[in-house]
């Protein structure tokens, strides 16, 4: 089923902003595991770049202007990819082959899909779309237990950012237990924006906070969009002001914080029992 998800790379994106650049934020590249894939060395990134491989980010050794270099940073920009440049002792430290020629992509273990994936699964299952928005979750140990919570629960897709976010690494997928196979994943320019063109095609949205209301008294039936934060900010304020409904999920113990994947699951399985279970 995944084959209908995967899209070669020059036809995605519609749903980006046209603005793309070189991205040189510390906090976007710091997440990465140490089973990434990556891809050493200029031709074979030049080679991965063209075949529309899916490439998270790119390491490039600071200061270097030759031809292949040149031409990867354009290659890279105008797919969109986050470009870090580095010195020499930091592409050491991460390279794996000793041979990286100056130039380090991190590739995601899946290809990303398309918005209209997700609607379309929702089309052939004949049920209103109901959608994750993963507000910068970090920790992708977190993230593939939310896709695989999101499709146990039903969920049509999932909705992550392209900055500041753990993307489809090999540890996301193995924790996702195969659930990366059957639940489309989309990675958007900017998720409040991406909110607002979800509401113009009649979705609501609901975001987990404990200053809330209670889950069991908000209406979560119908097209639904759930929005869980970041691992210790929570949602941002941009994304939370955008959100129809704020749900507080009832906690009677000293803890007063819930996992991210654990909210994501309670209160997605709360959307599951309004919406109305069916086999």
């Amino acid at each position: 089923m995944k084959e209908n998800y995967k899209k070669n790379k020059r036809d995605r994106d519609h749903f980006k902003e046209k603005t793309r650049g070189e991205v040189s934020s510390e906090r976007d590249f710091d997440n990465e595991t140490a089973d990434s894939l990556t891809i050493e060395g200029r031709n074979a990134v030049i080679e991965a770049l063209r075949s529309g491989r899916t490439i998270d980010k790119l390491f490039i050794l600071d200061g270097c202007q030759d031809g292949p270099i040149a031409t990867i940073r354009k290659e890279a920009k105008k797919a969109g990819i986050m470009m870090k440049f580095v010195n020499r002792d930091r592409l050491d430290q991460i390279s794996t082959t000793g041979a990286h020629q100056g130039v380090i992509a991190y590739a995601a273990a899946y290809d990303y899909s398309e918005l209209e994936d997700i609607f379309n699964l929702a089309e052939e299952k004949g049920e209103a779309p109901f959608i994750f928005l993963l507000d910068n979750i970090e920790d992708p140990h977190n993230l593939g237990a939310i896709i695989r919570t999101a499709n146990i629960a039903g969920a049509h897709g999932v909705i992550i950012p392209k900055n500041r976010a753990a993307g489809l690494t090999a540890t996301v997928a193995k924790t996702s237990a195969g659930a990366l196979n059957y639940t489309p994943v989309v990675k958007v320019t900017n998720m409040a924006r991406t909110i607002e063109e979800l509401k113009d095609r009649g979705m609501w949205f609901v975001c987990a906070d404990m200053d809330g209301t209670t889950m069991y008294d908000l209406d979560l039936k119908g097209a639904i969009g759930l929005v869980i934060g970041n691992e210790g900010s929570g949602v941002s304020k941009l994304v939370r002001e955008k959100c129809d409904m704020i749900a507080a999920i009832p906690m009677k113990g000293e803890i007063n914080s819930l996992n991210a994947s654990v909210a994501a699951g309670v209160l997605g399985f709360e959307i599951v029992r309004q919406r109305g279970y069916t086999k």
